[in-house]
């Protein structure tokens, strides 16, 4: 048997290990009939991307669940692949073109698409390789792309699909425009942020009349595209004015006065400049009221010919201009700070531009019906649980969902144009024409459509197209519909209700039975993290500095349902401490089996007390930790597995054994390596999903069999292997051994020094314990002796405590420098009283109580209880050392 290194190095293990499951294949889904099956989808990361802390956390999680599975006799698929990142990724390549002194619009549509191709070849797999480094054991055989041959397929079947059904059209409608990127935007992917601005008040010429009409607006520059002016039809106010007509500042264009409800008449004046290609409200006023369209603005966002001597300007130079000439002209009235929330272009920062254009759409309420259903009746379930209000919020409020994008990166629409403006939907050219062909009777030419689609409609399919749908391959009939999605909440509207909409609406069935929406990773301070604040560590780095294994537990063991963790590289101490404790703990029971049989079988053991605790205690933790990750509660599994093995096994059995191993009884030596072994095995096993590396090195020096623990069997509770009357005699050894520990440190008593210990009990099966464990108590406390006697006299210089029915006496003359404890003693007496007093003046002071949030009150109380607790102790040692 190799022998470990002195510490553990984990860069090296990791790097070998990766390397060896991928080679051999463990990852991959064997379509073996005889295992149930179990899916996952990974959350595509964009091909653009690279790691960062959110996902380490979320793809940490879908390792741990699908590892678990996988050793719990499924035939476990984690399907990875990347997203093509449309505008992501178009931006990176156009920066790329610029570097090199040309841009897209000069080589041309189908050279950039080749240049992209290009990129993405030779910088799109960055966030794969680094999942790798994670230990995620995703079956890269199976890897997809959104824009791979397949899924391509699957888009335009979708697409032909949800057409021929009415569900897709095309239509000139309001969008949010991004003026940066130059496309359009759902409104899923507006991020909106609170600013503040200002609000201006201009002066509106009623025509033929010595009356104005005062508007306010936040985006003067709009203006100059109005077509109207609504006020409410029941405003006194301006009844006689509905009908006639202003006249439009700086364009001197006539323009009506329009009665609509929409206007609130109490909100500014109560009259409200219409610019309907500018404003999605005034748009839909427009409709109603038969105002015109007029367009003022390009796609960069700069004023076009219909802005008069403004063309040419950008919207925020015009902006400056407009205000300056209304001054100079005596129409603006007044200007006001102005708190209001403004969209922003979720890729780029840009401010969004509402602007009419004329975008394809899917109509959503009718495919959001059976999606709010399969939640309601609870085949689908949300964890946690406050976001399903979230997501029937959205679902019951959609809007049509533009999917149209003007880029040259993605899915190209599959639609073709005659010269009449007839739209053909097909998945070629040649079955475009032939639809024209039957409809004109004779060949006409066709133009295709030059948008592209929304990359979150191809990711909408990700659970079904990647498992080769539209085709019936033998993937799609085992593994969809998945079994859990576990992706961050933020994405509730882009991609989780998407998916569940189009599956009901392709397979009449949910696509998958469990979404995990993980909380976000923030900073010590509570703030996302972000390139911006410098407080988004690399992962990598991290990775390097303390082990995937340790980052992985640390996160895990922190990660309650949906809540955000606060992240500091103080966290990751905790893992990778344990990862050391593992190590440490694994080095000494196998410096300790080197003469052992592995074939020694369990009838030719004689298991004691200890033996039969730390084998009950096994079905115990096996139990937990299956029901909790059964639940998706990880960190309630982490917790659990962490338990067992530094505290029941690392604590006190690898403690316990020592007297054992170390001892002249061979019989009693096998029994303590036999259960050495079986338990470090099993132990390994129970981490293996949280810890896949350490687990991996340490198990190959203790297994029997087997080429991998990623592929051996996971625990599982037996209750047949239960001994509750072992747990209960070894549980109170323990609380007699905390109890003796727990005398020695209040009294500073080093633990070397040998201490003797005198019991009084009336209870027979305590007393019994006590007899049989000599070795364990000198062991674990270091006692030299120790007496059972109910009249056994206690000196007055004596440490005591109570377990279960057992009176502990631990005799303290000579241990003990009385003064020095004494002085020791009150001099912590006095400043804990310090302490108390303070607390209490604070407790006590009405303008604190009055002021202060309930949590800072219910901190400072529990101080208080704190420093009253320990001073009762203090005293009660006090009086130990009094004549």
């Amino acid at each position: 048997m190799s022998e470990l290194s002195k510490s553990y190095s984990p860069k090296e293990i990791e790097e070998k290990w990766y390397k060896v499951w991928e080679e051999n294949g463990y990852f991959s889904a064997q379509h073996n009939d005889e295992k149930p099956g179990y899916s996952i989808v990974i959350p595509p990361p964009n091909v653009t991307g690279i790691l960062h802390m959110g996902h380490i956390l979320n793809n940490s999680i879908q390792d741990t669940m699908i590892r678990w599975k996988r050793m719990s006799g499924f035939d476990a698929l984690w399907m990875p692949g990347t997203d093509h990142a449309g505008i992501a990724t178009q931006n990176k390549v156009e920066k790329w073109l610029m570097e090199e002194g040309t841009t897209k619009e000069e080589i041309g549509r189908e050279k950039f698409l080749e240049r992209t191709w290009e990129w993405k070849e030779k910088h799109g797999g960055i966030i794969t390789k680094q999942l790798r480094r994670l230990g995620s054991s995703l079956d890269w055989k199976r890897e997809r792309f959104t824009m791979d041959e397949g899924l391509s397929d699957a888009v335009k079947d979708v697409f032909i699909r949800l057409y021929n059904d009415d569900l897709i059209y095309k239509g000139e409608y309001i969008v949010n425009w991004c003026p940066k990127d130059k496309t359009a935007l759902a409104d899923d992917e507006i991020e909106h942020e609170e600013v503040t601005g200002k609000i201006w008040q201009i002066k509106y010429p009623v025509k033929d009349s010595d009356e104005s009409l005062t508007i306010a607006t936040t985006r003067p520059e709009t203006m100059l595209g109005d077509t109207g002016v609504a006020v409410n039809p029941n405003d006194s106010r301006y009844k006689h004015l509905i009908g006639k007509s202003v006249i439009l500042p700086l364009m001197n264009r006539e323009i009506p006065i329009v009665a609509d409800e929409y206007v609130d008449m109490e909100f500014g004046t109560g009259a409200v400049k219409m610019t309907p290609s500018h404003d999605p409200n005034d748009f839909e006023v427009a409709k109603r009221t038969n105002l015109p369209l007029l367009n003022v603005m390009e796609e960069d966002g700069s004023i076009n010919e219909n802005g008069g001597k403004y063309k040419g300007l950008d919207r925020f130079v015009a902006r400056r201009e407009v205000l300056k000439d209304l001054e100079e002209l005596g129409l603006l009235v007044e200007v006001k700070e102005h708190h209001h929330s403004v969209g922003h272009c979720y890729r780029c920062g840009t401010v969004i531009e509402p602007r009419v254009s004329n975008q394809w759409f899917v109509r959503m309420q009718p495919l959001a019906k059976k999606a709010l259903e399969v939640v309601r009746n609870g085949e689908i379930t949300i964890s946690p649980q406050r976001w399903i209000k979230v997501y029937y919020n959205w679902l019951e409020n959609i809007r049509d969902w533009c999917i149209s994008r003007q880029l040259w990166w993605g899915h190209r629409i599959p639609a073709y144009y005659s010269e009449d403006g007839t739209i053909f939907v097909a998945k070629s050219l040649e079955e475009a024409k032939q639809q024209a062909k039957e409809k004109y009777g004779k060949e006409v030419e066709l133009r295709e459509e030059t948008d592209v689609l929304d990359t979150w409609f191809s990711s909408q399919l990700w659970p079904f197209s990647t498992m080769g749908w539209p085709e019936k391959t033998k993937d799609f009939e085992k593994f969809f519909p998945t079994d859990a999605l576990v992706t961050a909440a933020d994405i509730i509207f882009f991609w989780v209700s998407r998916m569940i909409m189009i599956s009901e609406y392709l397979f009449d069935e949910i696509p998958f039975k469990y979404v995990y929406l993980n909380g976000i990773v923030r900073d010590e301070k509570g703030r996302k993290m972000s390139k911006t604040l410098g407080n988004s560590p690399d992962p990598l780095d991290l990775i390097d500095k303390y082990g995937a294994d340790a980052i992985r537990f640390s996160l895990l063991y922190n990660t309650s349902q949906g809540q955000d963790i606060f992240f500091s590289e103080k966290l990751l101490e905790m893992g990778a401490n344990f990862s050391n404790k593992v190590w440490n703990a694994s080095k000494f029971v196998l410096q300790n089996l080197e003469d052992f049989d592995y074939k020694t079988s369990i009838s030719d053991l004689e298991f004691k007390l200890e033996d039969r605790w730390i084998l009950s205690k096994l079905q115990n933790a096996a139990k937990g930790v299956n029901n909790a990750l059964d639940g998706y509660e990880l960190d309630m599994a982490a917790k659990t597995a962490y338990e067992f093995f530094r505290g029941e096994f690392c604590d006190w059995y690898v403690e316990a054994a020592k007297t054992r191993v170390y001892g002249g009884d061979e019989q009693d030596k096998k029994t303590a390596q036999w259960v050495l072994r079986h338990i470090l095995d099993n132990g390994l096993k129970l981490l293996h999903p949280f810890m896949p590396f350490i687990t991996e090195e340490l198990w190959q020096k203790v297994k029997l069999d087997g080429e991998t623990i990623m592929l051996s069997d996971f625990p599982k509770y037996d209750e047949a292997l239960l001994d509750k009357e072992a747990e209960e005699e070894f549980d109170y050894l323990k609380e007699v051994i905390t109890a003796i520990r727990n005398i020695r440190g209040e009294v500073n008593v080093p633990p070397s020094k040998k201490i003797e210990v005198i019991f009084k009990t009336n209870n027979e099966s305590e007393r019994n314990v006590l007899e049989k464990n000599a070795k364990i108590l000198d062991k674990l406390s270091n006692v030299e002796k120790y007496t059972i006697d109910n009249e056994r006299k206690i000196p007055k210089l004596t440490g005591f405590r109570l377990a279960d029915n057992t009176e502990i006496f631990v005799p303290l003359a000579g241990l003990i420098d009385t003064e020095k404890e004494t002085a020791k003693l009150k001099k912590d007496i006095e400043k804990t009283e310090t302490e108390l007093k303070r607390v209490l003046g604070k407790l006590s002071n009405e303008k604190f109580l009055s002021k202060a949030p309930q949590d800072v009150v219910d901190k400072e109380n529990g101080i208080k209880e704190e420093l009253e607790n320990k001073l009762a102790k203090l005293r009660e040692n006090l009086e130990l050392y009094k004549d």
